[in-house]
């Protein structure tokens, strides 16, 4: 089974050719991913408009490199696969559509991929992972827990109930002055920084649920940063360095419950996986050894390149979902907003915030 895979949810343009073989082991022939981070640079964030531009200009050329590198035409396609959401709706738009083209052109199975399923089934891509498993999932839109127990059967276990780890990251950075992107740019001052020096909250801690905050931390190191007269390099690394800290112990507590509720409804996991752009962060990689240890599971992260986002894990996912006879018409639409469990309902109390999505 060949597949192609287009990523255009936010701002990495992206497509790739996976083989899936009868065994459902998985190869990836080809993976061609072109980052937008100059053209948002400036503007210290992804700008929606100008993202979606990009997908426009630079697609067809990337999908074009892809199938090249693979050495295959669009005839030898088992199906295309595309990122129908969430993202930025300008992006998904293009990328759906595209894909759709191509499936009508080539009268081929088309495959309307959730991005967050994509980064959920990645690890049986390269570790070929049995069902069932629990998914830490934390990129800059989304941190959640859930239990994976086959495709398309996801249950959340916890989620954020305001900002997700990378956009605080990202959050933290802008307030303390540091480039875009802003994650990447914290874990490195962090390095050099004393993550005792700022008292900083641990959100959440010893509560019976596994879910997240990370909107008070964020105030609590803009807190810290006002107090300072004129702050230094030093000073930055220091604040980056506790806010890091404090993320690794909120996640370590929050992972330890999200295990214990996924074996009193599934039993042990086969694993404890880490997915999305925060799993590449190598101090939350770390953190997350410890938490597997204490849990006496294995933990797999998929290699950094295949954390963030890609081409190859939505071909993957639509692999895996035309291997059970399970694709699109023409009329699937592009989501801004697509829950992963799609049972999945606002933890109480927090209704009218980012939860319930």
């Amino acid at each position: 089974m060949l597949v192609l895979g287009i990523e255009t949810t936010c701002d990495e343009t992206a497509a790739a050719v996976i083989e899936r073989a009868p065994d459902g082991s998985g190869k990836i022939l080809s993976n061609i991913v072109r980052s937008q981070v100059e053209e948002h640079a400036r503007f210290g964030g992804v700008v929606p408009e100008i993202a979606a531009r990009a997908h426009v200009d630079l697609l067809d050329g990337i999908i074009d490199r892809a199938m090249r590198e693979a050495g295959i035409g669009f005839a030898q396609l088992s199906g295309v696969a595309a990122a129908a959401g969430p993202g930025l709706i300008g992006g998904v738009i293009v990328g759906l559509t595209t894909a759709k083209a191509i499936a009508m052109v080539h009268d081929t199975p088309l495959v309307a991929v959730n991005h967050l399923e994509a980064h959920a089934l990645t690890p049986r891509l390269t570790d070929g992972i049995e069902f069932p498993y629990c998914l830490f999932l934390a990129s800059g839109g989304h941190t959640q827990i859930v239990a994976v127990t086959g495709v398309g059967q996801y249950v959340r276990l916890g989620t954020t109930v305001d900002d997700a780890i990378g956009e605080a990251f990202d959050k933290v950075a802008k307030m303390l002055g540091l480039p875009y992107p802003g994650g990447p740019q914290v874990e490195r001052a962090a390095a050099s920084g004393d993550a005792t020096r700022f008292a900083l909250p641990r959100p959440m801690q010893g509560r019976p649920d596994a879910n997240f905050s990370l909107s008070g931390l964020k105030t609590a190191v803009r807190n810290e940063a006002s107090r300072i007269t004129e702050i230094t390099p030093q000073d930055v690394s220091d604040l980056c360095a506790s806010f890091q800290a404090a993320v690794l112990d909120s996640t370590a507590d929050r992972l330890s419950v999200g295990l214990r509720l996924f074996r009193e409804q599934f039993g042990p996991p086969h694993a404890l996986v880490a997915a999305g752009g925060v799993a590449a962060n190598q101090a939350i990689r770390g953190a997350l050894h410890d938490v597997a240890s204490q849990a006496q599971t294995q933990l797999i992260m998929p290699p950094p390149a295949l954390c963030t986002d890609n081409g190859a894990m939505i071909a993957w996912a639509g692999a895996e979902r035309l291997a059970l006879g399970m694709t699109d018409t023409m009329d699937a639409q592009p989501r801004a907003r697509w829950l992963l469990d799609a049972n999945a309902t606002a933890p109480v109390g927090y209704g009218n915030t980012r939860a319930g999505f």
